[in-house]
């Protein structure tokens, strides 16, 4: 892959918090109980490890029917988090960045399992993967780092690994007299 290969991750928030196995919780209506809270940062903190240095990657939440919410973004390791401002949903802003990252030439994947923004999306010539697609490819890439950073035991080398197991059954046996 080229390295100036332009790529945008757009991650439909709420969407993958109540549509993904990793996830997936049935939160207040008003998203402010503690465990959605946590399911929150727990989505951002994967999509910082997943997007890598290989996406810029931005995570919609709707917050259209908050009237303090601005819209303004905050970033999070290298991960722009919006919250659409009050009146706008999330839907109009993943729509917007993906319409924009097409038009100026990057390569754009929407996270979401909502049909109508992934087939608006498709539409602008963008990838689309599902909720529970980007869940298994999270779970995919943490069980590669795991095993990446697992302690590796030194296998020995014998002469008895190295041989078919008919020559070294015969060997044993000529070893033990029989």
């Amino acid at each position: 892959m080229p390295r100036d290969r332009k790529r945008i991750l757009v991650v439909d928030g709420y969407n993958v918090l109540r549509s993904g196995s990793r996830y997936r919780l049935v939160p207040d209506p008003d998203y402010t109980d503690d465990a959605f809270n946590r399911a929150r940062e727990a989505l951002i903190s994967d999509v910082v490890h997943f997007a890598g240095r290989e996406w810029r990657a931005t995570v919609v939440f709707d917050g259209g029917g908050n009237r303090f919410s601005k819209g303004d973004p905050d970033f999070v390791g290298g991960v722009r988090v919006v919250f659409s401002p009050a009146g706008s949903s999330a839907d109009r802003i993943i729509e917007k960045i993906a319409r924009e990252g097409r038009e100026n030439g990057f390569e754009v994947m929407v996270v979401t399992s909502d049909a109508t923004i992934q087939d608006t999306v498709f539409g602008l010539g963008v990838d689309r993967m599902s909720a529970e697609g980007f869940c298994r490819d999270v779970g995919r890439y943490f069980e590669e780092a795991r095993l990446d950073e697992a302690p590796r035991i030194a296998k020995k080398n014998t002469v008895a690994g190295r041989i078919d197991a008919a020559t070294l059954a015969k060997l044993k046996a000529l070893r033990d007299g029989r």
